[in-house]
């Protein structure tokens, strides 16, 4: 099978799934070249998930002028403060803003661009020291932070699941999340990946992030 038909069968499969939800399917492409972004495309996907500056804005930039206008591009992984200046203003959603230091940083870059970046806030509610984000309860402080800054529009929460094959587990971890998402009134929840997106729908994610299951 072509790379291209993988990927259309893979999202008709995933897409069956989806159909009881309102979740946004987000690919995953860090992985994967401008030419499956395009396959990607061409399915009819028009979320992106990248993570590696300045490469993730080269890949994207080299796309043709229609796809990459017509697309909206996600950072989904770490962001280092030395890599803000690739990020505000080129990726449409943030989503693991992890510290004030970084939301200060993000902050001062969307005011000197004059733009309004949207950002997640990311949490580490499993507690693994190796993850990145912020502990559930330091969030109240994190939002009124935030949303005290000038040019960040706060959309809501990422999360990280543990790699385990505990899904009551897992399912706890997205509930929490989801539950924090509500206490605070935010729109968005980004959560679940290729191993356990279908435990996130269940849970209220609003976005799911899939590579491997869809490119592969």
């Amino acid at each position: 099978m072509c790379q291209a038909n993988r990927i259309k069968t893979n999202l008709l499969k995933i897409r069956q799934r989806l159909d009881n939800y309102s979740a946004k399917l987000i690919a995953v492409s860090k992985y994967y070249s401008a030419d499956r972004i395009k396959e990607a495309y061409e399915c009819g996907i028009k979320d992106f998930g990248e993570s590696r500056l300045p490469e993730a804005v080269k890949k994207i930039n080299s796309l043709d002028d229609v796809i990459r206008s017509d697309c909206d591009y996600h950072l989904i992984g770490h962001l280092q403060s030395n890599k803000i200046k690739w990020a505000v203003g080129f990726f449409k959603l943030i989503h693991s803003v992890d510290s004030k230091s970084l939301a200060d940083e993000i902050s001062k870059k969307a005011s000197l661009l004059g733009v309004e970046q949207e950002i997640l806030i990311q949490v580490n509610n499993s507690g693994e020291e190796q993850k990145f984000g912020i502990a559930p309860s330091k969030l109240e402080d994190m939002i009124e932070y935030v949303s005290s800054l000038k040019g960040l529009k706060l959309k809501g929460l990422m999360n990280i699941a543990p790699l385990t094959d505990d899904k009551q587990y897992i399912k706890r971890l997205f509930l929490e999340m989801y539950k924090l998402k509500e206490a605070y009134n935010l729109e968005e929840l980004s959560m679940g990946m290729s191993n356990d997106y279908e435990i996130a729908l269940d849970s209220g994610a609003t976005m799911i992030r899939l590579g491997r299951i869809l490119f592969e």
